[in-house]
C-alpha cells in the first residue's frame, strides 16, 4: 500500500471496508479470493503489520462505462477513502480498466510484523495469492 494515503490506519479503525483492484487484464487475485480467506497488507518497503478476513468478494468482468457508473455509486461510500481524489477523477482512471475485484473486509487486527520474500513473485509484485503466509514469511 502507498504509505502517503495511510490506509493501514484506516483498515484497522474500519473507515476503509472495502479494498479494491482494477486491471486490464484478468490477473490476481482475480478468481483466487473467496470468502473466509486472510488478506495480509503492509505499507510499500515495510512489513506486514496488519490482517483481514475477507467478508465477501464481488468481481466485475469487461463493464461498460454505464456499468462503471453504477458499480462507483453503489460501493462508493465505503470505497473512496482510497482514492483521495473526487469521483469524477476516480471514473476517469478506472474507464480504461475491463476486470475489477472488491474484497470486503471483516475483523482487522494488527500482528506481529513480519518481512516476506518475494523472491519468486518479482520485487514489485503488489499481490500475491498463496494458499499459506507461512510459505514466504521471513
Amino acid at each position: 500500500m502507498n504509505p502517503k494515503w495511510k490506509l493501514i490506519p484506516k483498515i484497522l479503525s474500519w473507515e476503509k471496508t472495502i479494498e479494491s483492484r482494477r486491471y486490464m487484464m484478468k490477473v490476481a487475485p482475480r478468481n483466487k479470493i473467496h470468502p473466509g480467506d486472510m488478506v495480509y497488507f503492509k505499507d510499500a518497503g515495510k512489513e506486514v503489520t496488519v490482517k483481514v478476513q475477507v467478508e465477501k468478494v464481488v468481481q466485475f468482468e469487461r463493464y461498460s462505462e454505464d456499468q462503471l457508473k453504477k458499480i462507483l455509486k453503489e460501493y462508493w461510500g465505503n470505497w473512496w477513502i482510497a482514492f483521495h481524489s473526487p469521483l469524477p477523477e476516480v471514473f476517469e482512471r478506472a474507464k480504461p480498466k475491463k476486470y475489477c475485484i472488491l474484497m470486503f473486509l471483516k475483523h482487522p487486527k494488527k500482528i506481529t510484523p513480519f518481512q516476506i520474500d518475494k523472491t519468486w513473485y518479482g520485487i514489485s509484485c503488489a499481490r500475491i495469492t498463496l494458499p499459506d503466509i507461512e510459505k514466504i514469511r521471513i
